[in-house]
């Protein structure tokens, strides 16, 4: 059983689709629960944050870095940055844009240089990269070939009920189901 938060912004709607997508991976773990947190939410559920097993950060890539909102509840955490109570909490992320590249990793590193500030341990994504010699992934997971975070690309004129396509939304699903389960390793049940 694991406890997960995911906090996140979404400016459109695409990273809140990806946001829910690492919300159902983490409950298809059997036990664990999950919250969506978004980031104007986040000082009602600070606690929350604090307890929890394992945070997954999510955020859109703006102009090839996370989007401000973002950025602010990443320096609000500067309040109890000495205490250190994210310490040894598993870490990961995800992100979205509008391009295939769009800066994603820079993201990426963004959070997991934030996570390792907290003195978390950050969890990649554990899948090769699709292949795809047509251009057609045909629902292969990890279709823009990311290492460590899900990365997901939606066409800027699909509003969130299409984008981002299935691919991404079943890597997200698996990045959360895989925080959720190394969350149970380290946190065993007490017999």
């Amino acid at each position: 059983m694991s406890n997960v938060v995911v906090v996140y912004h979404s400016g459109y709607g695409h990273t809140r689709v990806m946001a829910e997508a690492v919300a159902q991976g983490v409950e298809r773990h059997v036990g664990s629960t999950c919250l969506l947190l978004p980031v104007d939410e986040v000082d009602q559920h600070w606690d929350r944050l604090h307890s929890a097993d394992a945070i997954i950060f999510g955020a859109p890539t703006y102009m090839g870095s996370a989007s401000a909102p973002f950025k602010g509840f990443m320096e609000s955490t500067a309040a109890f940055y000495l205490a250190q109570p994210w310490r040894d909490k598993l870490a990961a992320g995800f992100t979205n844009s509008g391009c295939l590249c769009g800066d994603k990793l820079n993201t990426l590193l963004q959070m997991a240089v934030f996570a390792a500030q907290h003195s978390m341990i950050w969890v990649g994504l554990d899948l090769l990269p699709a292949r795809s010699s047509t251009g057609a992934f045909d629902g292969q997971m990890n279709r823009l070939g990311s290492s460590l975070g899900a990365m997901a690309q939606s066409n800027v004129e699909q509003t969130p009920d299409l984008a981002p396509p299935a691919e991404d939304r079943c890597t997200a699903a698996h990045l959360g189901e895989r925080v959720a389960r190394l969350a149970e390793r380290m946190n065993p049940s007490p017999l």
